[in-house]
């Protein structure tokens, strides 16, 4: 007779399901209209995910009442937390007049000028409902203005697709620059463009190293290669982005996630030359690009406060924060005699179970990835959410008490693991 194995349930996990029947029985309910119960495949955890009620700064509540100390600020959208009041004023007000209409808006010019004003590289920019467009349309600006059809991007990038998602595509190494350089130059003569996150997020928050966008730089101006920063994540880091931290300036640069200040936003943008490829005003343009509700205003107005509260000076107070916590973890986890790598930039942070430095994908590949699970539903035990992978970043919101609490709620959860 078979005999069903049933996996053992770990303390994390019971405590986990003890404090949340609730969702529980939400995604019994939703899996049956959703395939997975939800429409983002990135949210999904073991045994299921956290059904979430509302925010409130730093704070998040789930339907079963639990208070949550947010690390996420929902995959690094939400700069300044949950519900800060300057921009569900703005919100309301453009509410007042309308949500989209048939032409453009004064909020869409006042956002794409703080944007240009920030960045030097972007001349030119276009808005879209998300970072994934943005970056597919990059490409295919790329595409046009080169006449080349193959694309290199990075291996453990993910901008919203995946390498198998567009064609003719040639990856490089991360941090690896001879070997990246030996495939662009190898590549040069069909290669249209170089995508590259000057941190890779999806991968575990793992920055570039300066030498290496040097080098991409370098090689691709002399091959005429479109280098493409994409900063969906990593804009944060500095005013202008983390080409103004590193230096190195791109043609042109995909957004996201924070400058929609909580709101569905996309754009990309740079040398006016290559955006003059989407420009209608003499004709039909070689690249047109319709959208119903590319620019919607409430995201346009979202997002110009949310850049005009995010100054050069709260900039510097999150990466003093971010910096912070990557060192009381550092710390935390050497105590505890685990071996884990600790990496991130700015705002950003990672924990990564590998006993080697983490300078690309590759150096992931071997990381404990269910102990990495029991501290996450740990943390969630402790009342503090972050990303199921080990990722998260710190929002305005956020402050010393918090960051504090953080390092205490991990130090709590692996004197239980170990």
């Amino acid at each position: 007779m078979d005999t069903q194995v049933v996996p053992r349930i770990s303390r994390e996990e019971e405590v986990y399901r003890l404090r949340t029947p609730a969702s529980r029985r939400f995604f019994a309910e939703a899996r049956e209209y959703l395939p997975g119960g939800d429409s983002r495949s990135t949210l999904f955890y073991r045994p299921y995910p956290a059904v979430m009620d509302r925010g409130e700064g730093c704070w998040l509540y789930d339907i079963d009442g639990n208070r949550l100390l947010d690390f996420t600020g929902n995959h690094s959208s939400l700069v300044h937390g949950y519900g800060h009041p300057a921009i569900i004023e703005a919100v309301q007000h453009q509410l007042s007049k309308g949500t989209c209409f048939p032409g453009s808006t004064e909020p869409q010019l006042r956002l794409a000028k703080l944007l240009c004003q920030r960045i030097p590289s972007v001349e030119r920019i276009r808005f879209t409902s998300s970072g994934t467009e943005a970056s597919m349309n990059a490409i295919r600006a790329a595409r046009a203005f080169t006449g080349r059809a193959r694309i290199a991007t990075i291996e453990g990038g993910y901008h919203g697709l995946s390498a198998d998602a567009t064609a003719d595509v040639v990856v490089l190494p991360f941090n690896e620059i001879d070997a990246a350089a030996g495939i662009l130059q190898a590549e040069g003569e069909q290669l249209a463009a170089v995508l590259v996150e000057p941190v890779l997020g999806s991968a575990g928050m793992i920055p570039a190293e300066r030498e290496y966008l040097e080098m991409l730089r370098e090689t691709t101006r002399r091959l005429g290669i479109i280098l493409i920063f994409d900063e969906v994540v990593s804009f944060r880091v500095a005013a202008g982005g983390a080409q103004e931290y590193f230096g190195v300036s791109p043609e042109l640069t995909c957004l996201g996630k924070l400058i929609g200040g909580g709101f569905p936003l996309g754009a990309f943008g740079g040398r006016a030359d290559i955006m003059a490829l989407f420009d209608p005003t003499h004709g039909r343009p070689p690249l047109p690009h319709p959208g119903s509700h590319n620019a919607n205003p409430i995201g346009m107005v979202a997002g110009a406060v949310t850049l005009e509260l995010l100054t050069p000076q709260e900039i510097d107070l999150l990466n003093t924060r971010g910096g912070a916590i990557r060192r009381d973890l550092a710390a935390a986890f050497a105590e505890a005699g685990i071996a884990a790598q600790i990496t991130g930039l700015g705002s950003l942070f990672a924990i990564h179970l590998a006993g080697r430095p983490v300078r690309s994908y590759r150096d992931t590949l071997d990381s404990d990835t269910d102990l990495r699970h029991q501290i996450f539903l740990g943390l969630f035990n402790e009342g503090v959410q972050i990303d199921p992978r080990g990722v998260g970043n710190v929002s305005t919101a956020i402050g010393p008490d918090e960051v504090s609490r953080l390092g205490a709620a991990v130090r709590s959860v692996l004197s239980r693991l170990i």
